[in-house]
């Protein structure tokens, strides 16, 4: 059975996350983006739905994402927009716009680390943040993501 648009979770990665694994292993960790996208995937069925993973350096790219995920009527988002989380008012914007469920996750402790990584605007458009639990935060998303709208692991 093909899942349908309402079925669907957009997790959006934004800039150097493909460098997972290697960038930084003491900060991020040495799982790669493809262990991301593989728990997203495993996660998400757990609950009937699919993860359509999306990553991007380029900052207009992730909107252009954001507004696909309005058209085919995503469930919701999980975004990690990287950098961009600190300076990107066009992507709160945009998140803001669609009015889809957003959990923005961060796989270190943003709070822990520099003073401008303490602010992030996509944060204000989602209706929960999760930092600082390595890649295992996109399964917490997840499953947060799944309880606030409704959705229940199947068997």
């Amino acid at each position: 059975m093909a899942n349908t648009p309402a079925e669907t979770i957009y997790i959006l990665n934004g800039p150097n996350l493909n460098l997972l694994g290697i960038r930084e292993p003491e900060t991020y960790g040495h799982a790669t983006l493809s262990d991301v996208e593989k728990l997203c995937a495993e996660t998400s069925a757990q609950f009937g739905m699919k993860a359509d993973c999306r990553q991007s350096n380029r900052e207009g790219e992730l909107i252009d994402f954001i507004h696909e995920a309005h058209a085919k009527k995503a469930a919701g988002i999980i975004i990690n927009a990287g950098g961009y989380s600190h300076t990107s008012i066009a992507l709160h914007d945009a998140l803001v716009a669609v009015k889809i469920p957003t959990v923005e996750v961060h796989i270190s402790n943003i709070h822990a680390r520099e003073n401008f990584r303490h602010h992030s605007f996509t944060a204000k458009a989602a209706f929960a943040t999760l930092s600082g639990f390595g890649i295992d935060g996109y399964r917490l998303a997840i499953n947060g993501l799944a309880a606030r709208i409704g959705v229940k692991a199947k068997a």
